[in-house]
Order: C-alpha cells, then structure tokens, then sequence
C-alpha cells in the first residue's frame, strides 16, 4: 500500500499580511499531481487543515476544491482535526463524504475512528487520534488524553495499524525542531505526547510541527507544512512523506519536494549592495531584508520593492544592538516556564511557596487562556 502523509496544510493563512491562499491553491495541485505519479493508494491529512476554527469562505472553497479533485482519482482521504481547526466544521456533512471516500475525525465519540483498508498483503487499520484539548475529557494533560484514549481503541497487534495524531511529541524528552510559525505553548510540559506511548504503531503520521522530521529512530514523522509560513522555515525543503507498506514490519519511507510558486529567502547587505546583485529584474519571491546601512534611508521599502515587489520582513541591522540589549532580560525570562515566573511573582506577593493545588489551578487557567488565543 502506498500512503503519502501532509499535514499543516493552514488553508487561509497570511504571513506579514500577505495572503497565502494562491500559493496553496499551487501547492495542493502539486500534491494532487504526486498522488497520481506516486501511485498513491490513500491520502492522510495529519491536522491543521485550516488556520483558523472559522475559516474564510474562499479557504473553504479551496479545501472543496483539493478534496473533490482526490475523490474524482478514487483515493481515499483521512484527515483528522489539530489545534487551529474547528471539529465540528470539519465534520460537517461526513456521513455523505465518508461514501465519496473521505474520512474526517475531529469530535470525541466515545471510541477512536477507524479506517480499514486492504492490499495484497491483508488489512491495514487507520486509527485517528485528533488534538483535544485535556480540559474537554476532565484529564490534566495531553500524555494522559493520549494513553487513556489509545488504550480504549483495542488494536490488532499482529496487523498493521497506521495512527494519525496531531500532537507536541517528544522522544524521551527530546522536543523536534521547532520553527516560528509554531505558537504552541508549552506550559509546564502538559502539552508533550511521549513517543513510547505509540509503540504499538506500524507508522505514526504527525501534524503538529512545520520542519519535516523523524523522532528518534521511530516509524514516526512530522510530514511538516506544505509551504513556509515563517522565514525561520526559510532553509527548510518542504515535502510531503510517502510511506510504502509491505508486509507487517516492511515499511518504507521517502520523501517528494515541494516547490512553491514564491519561495522564502533572507538576503542582507547594504541598499546598494541588494539593489545591484538583483540586476534590475523583478523577483517574486517571499522576502527578508536586513539593512546594513548606517546611514538614514528614505522609504526603503518603496526603494526595495520595485526589485523586490514580496519584501515581507524589513530589518534595519543598525537598530539591532540596542534591541538586543533591550532583549538580554527577556531572554533570560525566556528560558524559565510561565509557571515558574508566576511561582516568582507569587512567593514575592505572599511571601510563601505557592502550594501544588495552587499550580494546578494556575496551569489550567494558563491551558484556557493559550486556547482562546488561538
């Protein structure tokens, strides 16, 4: 059987105020034709369909679109819900799009959905595991949500079993590279899924995280966003992952790039140095300025848009030691969790040790606050 696994699609989203929709219109056409190339036997969407839980009409109609051009090819779509998504839109109308081949998970009905597929070689059960947040199943944690809702979906360990998730995993311990465009917080770790937790699993397919990435030496990937949504992602090759099943434990993975219409480039120099290296011509690419310049600049932007018309990001470089020295504190304020600058802040007010009913009550208004931000 031949899977090919994305994620992080973010349908909808902007960056800098450019809106991204055409670029992704691009992007899901490629996806479309690899799927055909590779042969593909099932599509899965790993989560963060869209960028927000109410999307744009034209997000909508772009998603319409991708799906109805993937059931036309007669391949089978999963997808299940992440954090940006709203469960209830994603399942609208699923009893009639599960009979056209495509399978959406996102609300909680007392049981894991599960998909089974055959080959040549027998069945393969797709289990789909979305992102609930732990406050809607009375837990404290992610980890804890993960265990009890994977320990109630009673697999067939002597058949392959393919899980989709949307999850912050960590590999004992070790977080994945992280970009940017990630706005997770992490507040005392209750968000962090340990891998060993899916050691039951043929292949895990992850969303969640932007850089395409293995943890450890699993059967487990983050396919990564299908286009850059930060310039921290700028040296990334995006892809999507094409996993090849065999017999039980003959699994192989690879990868297909991606090319975006308008890539995302960082260039540095002085205005003239910029302005003569792009030789008069017009370059449509998704752009970062660092100005060297040590002299005051009139309009800048103006100056590097007429080579550079998708200039996204200006920096002036001559502004960036005092900043840095502006950021020394909150750097070092960075590198403790909310909730140690709140046990801070308390012990200083009360003059005590906050106690641990204290900080469960903290950390779960914390959790609400991060999901209402979102």
């Amino acid at each position: 059987m031949r899977i090919l696994h994305t994620a992080d699609l973010h349908i909808g989203k902007s960056v800098h105020d450019f809106p991204m929709l055409e670029d992704q219109r691009a992007i899901l056409t490629q996806i479309t034709e690899i799927l055909r190339r590779e042969k593909i036997d099932v599509m899965l969407l790993a989560g963060d369909i869209y960028d927000r839980t109410v999307p744009s009409a034209q997000a909508v109609t772009l998603l319409d679109e991708f799906l109805t051009k993937v059931s036309r090819m007669k391949i089978p779509v999963i997808a299940i819900s992440g954090n940006h998504d709203s469960p209830e839109r994603l399942e609208f109308l699923n009893g009639v799009l599960e009979k056209q081949g495509i399978f959406i998970s996102g609300i909680y009905k007392d049981v894991l959905k599960k998909v089974t597929l055959e080959d040549s070689y027998g069945k393969v059960t797709f289990i789909c595991l979305p992102y609930f947040r732990s406050g809607e199943l009375g837990l404290k944690s992610s980890q804890e949500v993960v265990e009890k809702l994977l320990a109630e979906a009673e697999i067939d360990t002597t058949q392959r079993n393919v899980l989709l998730t949307h999850y912050f995993v960590t590999d004992h311990g070790r977080a994945p590279e992280l970009s940017d465009s990630e706005t997770a917080l992490q507040v005392g770790g209750i968000d962090n899924v340990e891998a060993e937790v899916f050691e039951d699993y043929d292949y895990v397919a992850l969303g969640h995280i932007h850089r395409p990435q293995q943890i450890g030496d699993r059967m487990m990937y983050y396919a990564g966003s299908p286009l850059k949504y930060s310039f921290s992602e700028a040296d990334q090759e995006k892809s999507v992952t094409i996993i090849t099943l065999k017999e039980k434990g003959d699994i192989t993975v690879t990868k297909e790039s991606l090319k975006p219409v308008h890539d995302m480039r960082k260039i540095r120099g002085t205005m003239e140095q910029i302005l003569q290296a792009a030789s008069g011509t017009r370059d449509m690419d998704y752009i970062q300025v660092s100005l060297t310049d040590e002299n005051e600049l009139y309009n800048p932007m103006e100056m590097l848009r007429s080579v550079y018309p998708n200039v996204m990001e200006l920096i002036l470089t001559k502004n960036l030691v005092r900043e840095e020295q502006q950021n020394e504190k909150r750097q070092a304020d960075r590198s403790r969790t909310p909730m140690q600058m709140f046990e801070d802040f308390y012990r200083e007010v009360r003059r005590e040790e906050m106690d641990e009913a204290r900080k469960d009550l903290i950390l779960e208004i914390m959790k609400e606050a991060e999901e209402e931000c979102r």
